[in-house]
């Protein structure tokens, strides 16, 4: 048998195959195309193949599998598969040569890999929160055009700055400058208001995202982004604590012997879903329903302590926790009553 490493790059990449003795068999760099993998790949016998985890990674996967072979996609942060390697002298060569020995012997970490279902969700979350970042983006430079002139635009909505701006009195050469920005932004407001109608219809027909907004803070767009991105509650052994790491929202640590030191969180992970689940806190914090008094209560107590920008943050952990533990446990959010979540912290 064997074995293949592609050290993938967008536009290059090199790729090297051994045998089972680990001797060379093809050293050679490629297009990153289609046609190029095929070049090398379609002819020969089935092979295990290795490739880090990339944006590139899926649809390069799915094509090698499509001829037969076997694909391991993996974790890049997994250091021992790149056994002895240095990073003063790093290069195309080396890592592929790194991740062939890994291959023939085994010593990886397989990364997850998101059904095709939640990759066209992801896909269309990601381009949603895109559009409104772009929208935000033209807002403040509206803003900031109209204070140069000594006008203020009314606080409110988003999507309702423009009738705010006609209510206005802006000198005729302003009014010119600003009706790009009027143009896009009126564009961009039925764009959203459009994705916004689908996200709904999505989240209505979605289960898991039905049984997720059961719980205080969660709509629709923080239901379906988070079901995208963890996309298989079996992927973290149904521990909430790995899930709530995988986001990125527990404590960096340095700790050794006898000292302990717990920082900031990493911010590692996807960040769309992180920034989510800490809006879903403030909401929490700045509500009055029922269901989330309990969480209210943990987090105004530990904001008395730590202050509320550490309660915040605590509050999204454990949010991400119980949205995880619903999902996998199947069930509706349940509200615990106030002194047992205030002992449980």
């Amino acid at each position: 048998m064997e074995y293949g490493a592609i050290d993938l790059h967008l536009r290059r990449s090199q790729i090297r195959i051994l045998d089972e003795d680990e001797a060379i068999v093809l050293d050679r760099r490629v297009d990153t195309t289609r046609e190029d993998l095929d070049r090398v790949f379609a002819t020969r016998p089935p092979m295990r193949i290795l490739l880090e985890s990339s944006t590139e990674s899926e649809w390069v996967a799915q094509h090698l599998e499509s001829l037969g072979h076997a694909v391991i996609v993996a974790d890049p942060n997994y250091a021992p598969m790149y056994g002895s390697r240095s990073r003063k002298v790093k290069t195309d060569k080396r890592d592929v040569a790194a991740l062939a020995v890994t291959c023939r012997q085994g010593i990886y970490r397989a990364a997850h890999r998101a059904s095709a279902a939640a990759r066209t969700l992801r896909q269309t979350m990601r381009v949603r929160r895109q559009l409104v970042q772009v929208r935000s983006g033209l807002i403040s430079l509206l803003r900031s055009i109209l204070r140069q002139e000594g006008l203020r635009l009314p606080s409110g909505s988003a999507e309702r700055v423009l009738p705010r701006l006609e209510r206005l009195a802006v000198p005729p050469a302003l009014a010119a400058v600003l009706e790009p920005l009027r143009t896009t932004l009126a564009q961009l407001t039925a764009t959203l208001t459009t994705a916004d109608e689908a996200v709904e219809a999505r989240a209505t027909s979605d289960p898991v995202a039905q049984a997720l907004m059961t719980a205080p803070g969660v709509g629709p767009v923080l239901a379906l982004t988070f079901h995208a991105v963890l996309d298989d509650p079996a992927r973290f052994g149904g521990d909430a604590a790995r899930a709530s790491a995988f986001v990125g929202l527990v404590p960096s640590e340095d700790s050794s012997a006898e000292r302990q030191h717990k920082g900031h969180i990493p911010k590692t992970g996807p960040g769309d879903l992180r920034a989510l689940l800490v809006q879903a806190s403030w909401v929490i914090w700045r509500g009055r329903s029922a269901a989330g008094a309990a969480l209210r209560l943990w987090a105004q107590a530990l904001a008395a302590r730590r202050g509320r920008r550490i309660a915040i943050v605590a509050l999204a952990r454990r949010l991400t926790r119980i949205l995880y533990a619903m999902w996998r446990d199947q069930h509706d959010f349940a509200p615990r009553h106030r002194a047992a979540v205030a002992v449980a912290a």
